[in-house]
């Protein structure tokens, strides 16, 4: 059966769980309904309330006695969970003679129904118990095994079952799969024929001189480089409604990819995480490290209530927290911010120890440089930084002479009008007749501010309304009457293009506004002339419940009204003449220019142009290079236990120090409440790869197993404690740990060790008797057979179309959407992939909530939280994409031209598939390509579960 009509047969229903979400629900939301509502609602409430069980998905689905389903997913408004926990239902508060819920919980299950409230639970209760220390992620790591090679364990274990490995794989199903693995891309054919001949002659030299060259392949980096950066949730865009594109985090995914090529231990790539910036300065290549801790989501809205900023401060810090304890100890440490953790034996301390680690990093970016690049560009600047101050302080000198002048004059000013009025301000005129009106704008309320600088910006108005002279009268102005304006604007939406324009002024609603560009004047051209006598200009929202100050945006206060009657020639009407200044500033500015003198106007234009070539001078010295890699300041105040996870409800300070889960098995340290911020992150990550700490090791040894074969020796590759799964070969798993410490935490020597097992090297052959017993052949009877991920499908068809450019590695990425960005950022996926994104996904600039074609089809990740391990969805939207979509078009297009000449089917079967097609393929593809033409055939193979599946 082809691909296509697999895949189209495939239920919707059949779609594995958003690994994301589950995290989600396991860290942030099953703790909670655990401590809050299975009292009441559960199968062990000693008296179950409503009728309504919490402790199974079924049952929130059910509801209680109303017989409707408490949640709605994606719906948090319309969940009656949700609203009795935030007290918007009288008398069904929760939980009951209980105080509310802290606001970050809440926040939290308001998250999880609006990503469609993911539940793994299928109606097996979880009791409500916790590990101990006893557990058995928290011991040390063994020193003695019973085997001393991965087969042992592997075939011990399989005799308890009693079955056995398969055969060896044959040469081709070999190379292909070791290609994919260690390098994420398939083999040339030149490459699948020399193998095969090397194999026949010595089977286990070939093997090993493939696996050395493989690990040896600058492609290594970029495919193992990819497993770790969703491990760490490396993401370009700061996530949450703003989603602002990062364009300088690309150095730390460079970083990582070259590291791995280089095989540094590991040890050391985890502290140059944590602590990158405090062992590396001045070395950028070690320094870029750190942007581990900013290279998640981050809420950057900016909100001014203290509360509301306490909260976000929080968030953020709790996902470094979350990206540390799970990346690098495989423990959901983060479970443990409201309360002691429900399941492992972290106490809440344990939580915020690890914060206050992490008090003094800040989201943004900031120079990285080696001292070179510094002493460079100090040298170039100094001496014109000296040059530019003095000249400043002569101006400034001058400019304060003005200034005193300028206040006394403006002190005996009298004023006969008061301030303009934001909400409405007339000017009156003689009766006039004009064809055009033009408003021109001096100064804004902004101005002439301490913050402003001298700079224009910000300015609004919502509404411009012209008065007839006849009675009554009316307002030509508006646009329904034919007026036209026009103005510069200083904003633009790509996606909404006539958004902030000058049309806004006329449109009769004190709504959408024009934001005021340069040059600062509004014409409006009426469709006929017209007698009038006065204006009203306004900026305010009307009746909306906002606090307008924050809203509005600078008004026009200085400002002349002219008037034409052919658009040439303009005559002034009415200006802000005798009006009071909006502020002091305004007025003392307005005071002086007559205030100064025509030799100062000559000396102060003289050193205006000299500041100006000054300041050329050190605009045109190259600037120091920047990274998103976060900023570092020492805290200002001890870390506090927060009661509930309520930051406004501070209890018992902590210190800087280890985790007491694992006091038992690691050297613990403690610093002082005072400890230097850059200390605090070493201490930590020094304490994490310490080679007694016995979590690190398993967790990497895990990930390492996973992304061989698949599958983790623990499946839950991030939590290793109560909830998550205990290993199916707890003695290998600590092997493979060992394995690492012993060679100095490098990771190519355990991949060698498992890409020349017997383990790895089997067939994916299917075994009905074996497969009874291991259905999932997790106890890998077989090698797992799988399809490529997202990544491995597009860079193979672009390989296969010959068009994959490899060189040059690294750089900014490249992007398979168009952003839009104003207040908030819009992807548009593009419908069509140029050549200049014909390089490997691993450098696509990959946005949060970004929506890819192929890759996002094929379950590339929405990183806004970690992804330990990808799903592997099957849905009829992936057989259409790779059916109908451009992408391949193009490249069905392409492998066309690569076979224009000689034996076209042959050579399309080597280019797709490494081998000479068989008798029955050489005769049905001429058959198609007379009917359909060569790129439908190419098109065919490309589709083809050949090509996208792996044995």
């Amino acid at each position: 059966m082809n691909p296509l009509a697999i895949l189209l047969l495939t239920s919707s229903a059949a779609l594995a769980a958003d690994p994301a979400g589950i995290a989600f629900f396991e860290q942030k939301v099953r703790p909670v309904l655990v401590e809050h509502c299975y009292s009441c609602h559960s199968a062990e409430a000693k008296k179950l309330k409503g009728n309504l069980y919490l402790d199974s998905k079924s049952g929130w689905e059910k509801g209680g006695d109303s017989g409707e389903s408490v949640i709605v997913p994606g719906k948090p408004e319309a969940s009656l969970l949700i609203r009795t926990v935030q007290h918007l239902e009288a008398d069904m508060e929760m939980p009951p003679k209980k105080p509310k819920l802290p606001d970050a919980v809440i926040a939290d299950l308001v998250t999880w129904v609006k990503m469609g409230a993911p539940d793994p639970r299928d109606g097996v209760k979880i009791e409500a118990k916790r590990g101990d220390k006893s557990w058995w992620s928290l011991q040390p790591l063994a020193k003695q095994f019973a085997h001393d090679s991965i087969d042992g364990f592997i075939t011990a274990k399989l005799a308890e079952k009693k079955l056995t490995l398969n055969p060896a794989a044959d040469s081709r199903a070999l190379i292909r799969r070791m290609s994919y693995d260690v390098i994420g891309l398939p083999p040339t054919v030149d490459e699948v024929e020399t193998f095969a001949k090397a194999h026949q002659a010595n089977p286990r030299q070939a093997i090993e001189a493939l696996v050395d060259r493989l690990l040896a392949s600058p492609r290594y980096g970029e495919r193992w480089g990819r497993h770790w950066l969703d491990v760490i949730r490396f993401g370009e865009s700061n996530g949450f409604e703003r989603n602002f594109v990062i364009d300088d985090l690309w150095p730390f995914r460079d970083y990582v990819i070259k590291s791995i090529n280089d095989d540094k231990p590991f040890n050391q790539f985890i502290t140059e995480h944590l602590a990158g910036d405090v062992i590396g300065k001045d070395n950028p290549q070690m320094e870029v490290g750190s942007a581990f801790l900013v290279a998640g989501p981050y809420d950057d809205v900016g909100n001014q209530d203290i509360v509301a900023q306490k909260n976000i401060r929080a968030a953020t810090l709790d996902d470094m927290i979350t990206a540390t304890s799970g990346a690098f100890l495989g423990l959901t440490i983060n479970c443990a911010r409201c309360h002691n953790h429900k399941f492992d034996p972290i106490p809440t301390e344990d939580y915020y120890r690890l914060r206050a680690a992490f008090e003094g990093v800040t989201h943004g970016r900031r120079v990285v440089a080696t001292k070179e690049q510094r002493d460079a560009f100090a040298a170039s600047t100094k001496p014109l930084a000296v040059e530019l101050k003095k000249l400043e302080v002569e101006r400034a000198l001058l400019d304060q002479a003005i200034e005193t002048r300028a206040k006394a004059a403006f002190a005996k000013t009298k004023f006969t009008r008061p301030k303009i009025d934001q909400n409405g301000t007339d000017e009156s005129f003689a009766a006039t007749e004009a064809k055009y009106v033009k408003f021109v704008i001096h100064s804004l309320t902004g101005d002439h501010q301490p913050a402003a600088k001298g700079k224009r910006g910000g300015g609004k108005l919502t509404e411009f309304q012209v008065w007839s002279a006849e009675d009554p009268n009316r307002n030509v102005a508006l646009a329904s009457h034919g007026t036209k304006a026009e103005g510069a604007k200083s904003a633009t939406a790509e996606d909404f293009p006539e958004a902030y324009g000058p049309q806004y002024c006329i449109d009769g609603m004190l709504g959408e506004a024009w934001f005021i560009g340069e040059p600062a004047v509004l014409t409006l051209t009426f469709a006929q002339p017209e007698k009038i006598n006065r204006i009203t200009f306004i900026n305010a929202r009307g009746d909306r419940s906002i606090v307008e100050e924050k809203v509005r945006g600078a008004t026009p206060c200085e400002y002349e009204v002219q008037v034409s009657s052919d658009g040439q020639t303009w005559r002034t009407v009415a200006s802000d003449e005798g009006r009071e200044p909006w502020t002091p500033a305004h007025g003392i500015a307005r005071s002086r220019y007559d205030a100064t003198t025509k030799n100062e106007q000559t000396k102060l234009a003289a050193l205006d142009k000299q500041i100006a070539t000054v300041q050329a001078k050190l605009k045109a010295v190259p600037a120091l290079p920047q990274m998103w890699v976060g900023t570092h300041t020492q805290p200002k105040e001890p870390t506090f236990v927060h009661k509930g996870g309520d930051p406004m409800k501070p209890a018992d300070a902590v210190l800087p120090a280890s985790l007491s889960v694992l006091d038992q098995v690691t050297k613990p340290y403690e610093l002082k409440p005072d400890a230097d911020e850059g200390e605090r992150r070493l201490k930590l990550a020094k304490w994490i790869t310490s080679n007694e700490n016995p979590l690190t090791p398993r967790v990497l040894a895990n990930r390492v197993w996973q992304w061989h074969f698949g599958t983790g020796i623990v499946d839950t590759p991030s939590d290793f404690g109560f909830l998550g799964s205990k290993p199916t070969h707890p003695e290998l798993l600590d092997y493979l740990a060992s394995r690492i410490v012993a060679n100095g935490w490098k990771l190519k020597p355990l991949h060698r060790e498992v890409l020349l097992s017997q383990t790895y090297l089997q067939s994916a052959a299917y075994r009905e008797e074996a497969a009874k017993e291991d259905k999932d052949a997790r106890l890998l009877w077989r090698f797992p057979p799988r399809r490529l991920s997202a990544e491995e499908l597009r860079d193979t068809m672009l390989t296969v179309g010959g068009k994959l450019q490899l060189e040059p590695m690294g750089g900014p990425g490249f992007r398979l959407y168009r952003y839009l960005a104003n207040n908030v950022s819009t992807y548009v996926p593009l419908d069509t992939h140029g050549p200049e994104s014909y390089r490997r996904a691993v450098y696509h600039q990959n946005a949060r909530a970004s929506v890819v074609d192929v890759l996002n089809d094929f379950d590339l990740p929405d990183i806004a939280f970690a992804a330990p391990k990808r799903a592997n969805t099957t849905t009829p939207l992936q057989a259409l994409t790779l059916l109908n979509h451009s992408f391949t078009l193009d490249m069905a297009k392409a492998l066309a031209a690569r076979i224009q000449t000689g034996d076209a089917v042959t050579q399309a079967y080597r280019f797709t598939f490494q081998r000479e097609p068989s008798a029955k393929e050489r005769a049905a593809a001429p058959q198609l390509i007379a009917t359909h033409g060569t790129e439908a055939f190419c098109r065919a193979l490309l589709n083809a579960n050949e090509l996208i599946y792996l044995e």
